[in-house]
């Protein structure tokens, strides 16, 4: 069922998502990207560098953080424009659990041509990960 434009309010609130980043994960989204930086698989390396662990990729972070809109809209196509400020690294401990991106967002504000503006929170351990988070998605 599509989210309809005449139905969406401000404030409405999108449902609420947790998504588990493992070792593994990272080494899938690094071959996946192209990106293998050592800080995203290196535990010593990126100690080295001044890091708390191996880190989650940016990249691999806002994209998760932007499932929340591309499931409530069901269509990836809906997003018209999305943006984010990197704010904190997600570290990936070498536990077999490994960390947990949490991701709420909510209708910010209703624009022209049937588009709205969603701000979402990323967060890890409690703490921002992602700041100025927005995606505008066009509704049906």
């Amino acid at each position: 069922m599509a989210i309809r434009y005449d139905e969406t309010a401000v404030g409405t609130e999108l449902p609420a998502q947790s998504f588990p980043v493992t070792r593994a994960t990272l080494v899938q989204y690094a071959g996946a990207s192209g990106d293998f930086n050592p800080i995203h698989w290196n535990e010593r390396f990126a100690k080295e560098v001044g890091l708390p662990d191996v880190i989650a990729h940016g990249m691999f972070t806002m994209a998760q953080a932007v499932r929340v809109v591309t499931d409530w809209v069901g269509d990836p196509g809906a997003v018209v424009e999305y943006g984010v400020r990197f704010t904190r690294p997600v570290p990936v401990p070498d536990d077999g659990v490994g960390s947990v991106i949490e991701v709420t967002g909510k209708v910010a504000k209703l624009l022209e041509d049937r588009t709205v503006q969603v701000d979402l929170v990323a967060t890890y351990g409690g703490q921002k990960v992602l700041g100025m988070s927005r995606a505008v998605v066009r509704l049906a």
